[in-house]
């Protein structure tokens, strides 16, 4: 960018305009090429080492403007969640009533809060006291606090996983081939006592065990608990956390192309109703005598 205004500038096509302003358009193609130059490599950093393996497309449900969430593959994912992945991992940011009227009832969801006891308070003695959640708590986390997260897994800290869809290049994609890419590390790939090898995690080792396996958790509407489906199911969950308003805003994706398709159509036609006469009129001229 900065040598086209560079060539610009030498062409003189800014002449009229000055030292000043041929001096500043110059500045303006160093910055915009320093700026190019710095997006580009703040994406490079996103890929970290470069040396892992990169994830396959799989062909999900949800993938499309106009496709919306298999919402017992979410409910399904849910379960895993609760049964697996909620010892270590945390939803701090994701409410019990955003299940609402999308993976349970209002009945469910209530039900689902209550099994956590929450910590309130003051009283009106200053006391703090627990309850029963509710569906206006967020999920809790399984550790106090960070400290306590990295003493029970050997220094390494749980990730929450509100966003991990979008926090992680991949998405999806890269959530299923993590949970399923575990295997023996190869040769010359040293691992630290804790650690486990991962083609598909940054630099191969990974603090986290493999946790999916066949039968890993149960599923209460009796799909076969395979571990790909499990690892299927929980990413699709996530993903949902990720953005639990993403059908709402698909659909009215939909209604507002609809709306605008037929504005625009009424639109064309009022124009050419009122423009028609003004569009094949014809204008003589007569001079007079």
């Amino acid at each position: 960018m900065a040598a086209a205004v560079g060539r610009i500038c030498g062409a003189r096509l800014f002449k009229n305009y000055g030292v000043a302003t041929t001096q500043l358009l110059s500045t303006l193609g160093v910055v915009g090429g320093g700026v190019g130059a710095l997006l580009f490599a703040l994406e490079q950093s996103v890929q970290a080492s470069g040396n892992e393996a990169h994830p396959p497309h799989q062909p999900w449900s949800h993938d499309g403007w106009f496709k919306s969430f298999d919402h017992a593959s979410v409910r399904r994912g849910y379960e895993v969640y609760k049964q697996v992945c909620k010892a270590c991992h945390s939803l701090q940011y994701i409410a019990y009533r955003n299940l609402v009227n999308c993976t349970h009832t209002e009945e469910e969801a209530k039900a689902e809060a209550a099994e956590v006891m929450v910590k309130d308070g003051p009283d009106e003695e200053g006391n703090y006291f627990e309850r029963p959640g509710k569906l206006s708590d967020y999920f809790p986390s399984p550790y106090p606090n960070e400290n306590a997260a990295r003493a029970a897994n050997n220094g390494a800290y749980p990730p929450d996983l509100s966003y991990i869809v979008l926090a992680r290049k991949g998405g999806e994609d890269y959530i299923f081939s993590l949970l399923t890419g575990y295997h023996d590390a190869p040769a010359g790939v040293v691992l630290r006592e804790g650690q486990n090898y991962n083609p598909y995690f940054a630099g191969g080792a990974i603090s986290m065990a493999q946790v999916l396996f066949n039968e890993a958790a149960e599923y209460t509407d009796g799909t076969p608990a395979t571990a790909s489906q499990l690892a299927k199911d929980v990413a699709t969950f996530l993903r949902w956390t990720s953005e639990p308003e993403l059908d709402q805003r698909r659909l009215m994706t939909i209604k507002a192309i609809g709306m605008f398709t037929f504005l625009l159509a009424i639109s064309y036609y009022i124009k050419r109703h009122k423009f028609i006469t003004l569009k094949t009129r014809k204008l003589a001229f007569k001079p007079s005598k």
